[in-house]
């Protein structure tokens, strides 16, 4: 257990000189509001903010975030308010536990939509002071060296979250010894088994290896101070459980065939050591070709600054090593918290700072979350700026731009201006013409093609990469839509004044139709057309907001006189929906499900109108919605009432062995699902892919039975394909 003490020395061994009597003061409050409360373990509550101070302190922050760690959880669990806070440890203080209280109650695993609002209220949060983010982080490991004490469902669930939201924010932050940690912690209860099996297969080798690491950098130690008389800091490990788990399954390969399981680093004094013993590493060992990466040159966006290198070390062992200066090593460990340089009241200078670029993308996701109105959209934006990988090109002048891997030439044209990306018609990658589909290396130096009579097209949005490519792209297609669309709608409504005899030029300029918009709930009369010409309402029912009685009572008896007299009407039972979907507000609508997501019952559903063509249904998150007006989005949902199958794609990653197809066939019929198409591929390391389609009723059928193929031996993973 952390004990207050802990803190102080913690403290103390970055700033001796540092004031700890705030620290103790919020120890002794804290201990008197949380008392009698416990956790979930049954040690006293006081156990968590004093672990969550002492992570803080461990990142070297002022004593203001330790004091805010030491008290972010009374105003949610306690009695104290902020007034109170804020009269014993002042506005500041106060300010960073209002921050991660709100944070607290914050959950990213409830629906797409609703996880995309959540990330924005995060970033607005971070973009205010970054310590509340650091707070939180803080509490965050905390808890997931806990978590064994939480009941399995809401384990799984938070493991969730910190793997696809948390750790990747504390990478993009650079503080690297969190990240590791939370993607061990939730590697581990999420994936137990594999987690296991990798900690079984480390510590049988932990012996063996420890004496080759030891070796290594003795060898390494006597060679460098030998042959160049220079300074440096020399240490191995084992890679850790979630890296090397994610290196199987990307390559599809066994723990056996992992080679580079074993990292070496080393510390020099100054840059151009760092370059010097890489060529002396490169002499001793052969390097790995494709392998080297020098971050030195061209740091990442969030600063971090290293040489890496995959050599053939000793007997023919493949190692990874890297190479930096005492302070890059500060700042791939500490991230943010390497630059510290806080002053009460200016949460926002670390921001503002151009010094600083790890905040570039900080400062691009606050501007974006202004303008992206559709939460789904914007919660693309974040996972590609802020989950993504980095490579770096160079325009003809030999300025840098960093863009996320898989990044094309068109996304290129845009990170230079948006005009140069809107005109675009071609690209010369170092010196030769390229298709702008064409995806990026490191290195490549970049020419842009334009025409002014050149506009963006719907095809683009197919391969651009970056979010701020696909929002520009967006931008213009709607606005050509929703242009389209006013023109249709005047047009309707222009041929359904003509047929009662409607002025509609008078109309407008008397204003009856802007107040028609208005009792329509439409902010102006332009919206309204635009939804006439979407098919969100009726000619008819703009009309009817204008119309005189007498000529309502025209129109009205034009239509009964089409209806069938009441004797010859047959009563009707409720109808079911044929396509098994209820359109909100709508009857006998076309239904057609999108081909690219396959939606399933149980999948939460968005309805896209195309006139002339009915609604067509997503499953909510689908990409191809990100590329329609959210103007078109309408409310639609399963009838209950209705049973019927549809066709899912499934994809099984499986070692490549006899008789495994048939266990997986056999698991289906079991199941009485049906295989409509089926195909299999051999992969390299012994690994095979099998793709199915299959006919299921629900998603809850869905999960259950990709459940029991990843049980059959050989299986490491079933999933379902969205195209």
């Amino acid at each position: 257990m952390i004990r207050l003490q802990d803190i102080i020395d913690q403290m103390r061994s970055h700033s001796p000189e540092t004031n700890v009597d705030e620290v103790k003061k919020a120890y002794v409050y804290t201990a008197k509001v949380h008392q009698g409360q416990v956790r979930r373990s049954g040690e006293p509550y006081l156990v968590h903010p004093l672990g969550v101070a002492y992570i803080i302190a461990q990142l070297n922050l002022d004593q203001a975030s330790v004091v805010a760690g030491l008290l972010h959880d009374t105003l949610e669990d306690t009695l104290a308010t902020e007034t109170e806070i804020n009269e014993l440890f002042g506005p500041n203080v106060r300010f960073l536990v209002e921050g991660v209280t709100k944070l607290s109650k914050i959950t990213f695993t409830s629906g797409e939509a609703r996880q995309a609002e959540n990330v924005r209220k995060m970033l607005v949060a971070m973009s205010q002071d970054l310590r509340v983010i650091l707070v939180k982080l803080a509490d965050r490991l905390h808890n997931m060296r806990t978590l064994e004490f939480i009941e399995p469902k809401r384990r799984e669930m938070i493991s969730k979250e910190t793997l696809e939201i948390f750790a990747p924010l504390a990478n993009r932050l650079g503080i690297h010894w969190i990240r590791r940690e939370l993607e061990d912690l939730s590697f581990k209860w999420l994936n137990p088994e594999p987690f296991q099996e990798i900690s079984e297969k480390l510590e049988k080798m932990q012996e063996e290896q420890q004496k080759y690491i030891e070796e290594v950098v003795d060898f390494l130690n006597r060679t460098i101070s030998e042959e160049n008389k220079m300074q440096a800091t020399i240490s191995g490990r084992l890679k850790h459980h979630y890296s090397i788990f994610r290196k199987m399954k990307k390559k599809s390969i066994d723990f056996d065939q992992v080679f580079d399981i074993i990292a070496f680093r080393i510390i020099t004094e100054d840059i151009g050591d760092c370059y010097r013993v890489l060529g002396l590493i490169h002499a001793l060992w052969k390097p790995v070709a494709g392998r080297f990466k020098d971050y030195i040159a061209m740091p990442k966006i969030n600063r971090y600054q290293s040489l890496h290198t995959t050599v053939l070390g000793p007997y023919g062992e493949r190692v990874e090593i890297q190479i930096r200066t005492r302070k890059m090593h500060n700042v791939a460990e500490q991230g943010i918290a390497a630059h510290w340089a806080y002053k009460e009241g200016v949460g926002e200078k670390l921001i503002e700072d151009k010094e600083l670029a790890q905040f570039a993308w900080l400062r691009e996701l606050l501007r974006q979350q202004k303008d992206v109105k559709d939460p789904v959209e914007f919660l693309e934006t974040v996972k590609v700026d802020l989950f993504s990988d980095e490579v770096f090109c160079f325009t003809p002048q030999g300025h840098v731009k960093a863009l996320p891997k898989g990044a094309t030439a068109l996304d290129f044209a845009y990170a230079v201006h948006t005009e140069v990306g809107h005109h675009c018609v071609g690209a010369k990658i170092n010196g030769k013409i390229a298709p702008l589909r064409q995806k990026l290396r490191n290195g490549d130096t970049i020419e842009i093609l334009t025409n002014p009579k050149q506009k963006p097209s719907k095809d683009w949005l197919s391969f651009v990469k970056t979010s701020r490519a696909k929002n520009k792209v967006r931008s213009v297609i709607r606005a050509e839509q929703r242009k389209r669309s006013q023109e249709i709608g005047r047009e309707i409504l222009e041929k359904e004044c003509k047929r009662h005899k409607i002025n509609l030029s008078k109309k407008w300029k008397s204003g009856d139709l802007g107040r028609a918009a208005e009792e329509l709930g439409y902010k102006n009369t332009d919206e309204m057309l635009v939804a006439l010409g979407y098919g969100k309402i009726s000619a008819s029912r703009v009309l009817e907001q204008f119309m005189t009685p007498e000529q309502r009572k025209l129109a009205q008896e034009a239509i009964d006189e089409t209806r069938p007299s009441r004797a010859s009407q047959v009563v009707k039972r409720p109808r079911k929906s044929k396509s098994g979907i209820l359109v909100e507000g709508m009857d006998d609508v076309m239904v057609r499900f999108g081909k690219c997501c396959n939606p399933i019952p149980g999948d939460n559903l968005v309805g896209v109108i195309t006139r002339g063509r009915g609604v067509t249904v997503h499953a909510e998150g689908c990409r191809r919605l990100r590329d329609t007006d959210p103007e078109r989005h309408i409310e639609i949902n399963w009838d209950a009432a209705h049973s019927t199958v549809h066709t899912v794609g499934v994809r099984i990653h499986c070692e490549d062995r006899p008789g495994l197809l048939a266990n997986v066939t056999s698991v289906l019929s079991d199941t009485g699902i049906n295989i409509s198409q089926i195909s299999a591929r051999a992969e390299d390391g012994g690994m095979a892919v099998c793709n199915l389609k299959v006919s299921v009723a629900s998603l809850d059928q869905l999960t259950d039975v990709l459940r029991q193929i990843e049980k059959i031996k050989g299986v490491s993973l079933a999933e379902r394909v969205k195209e």
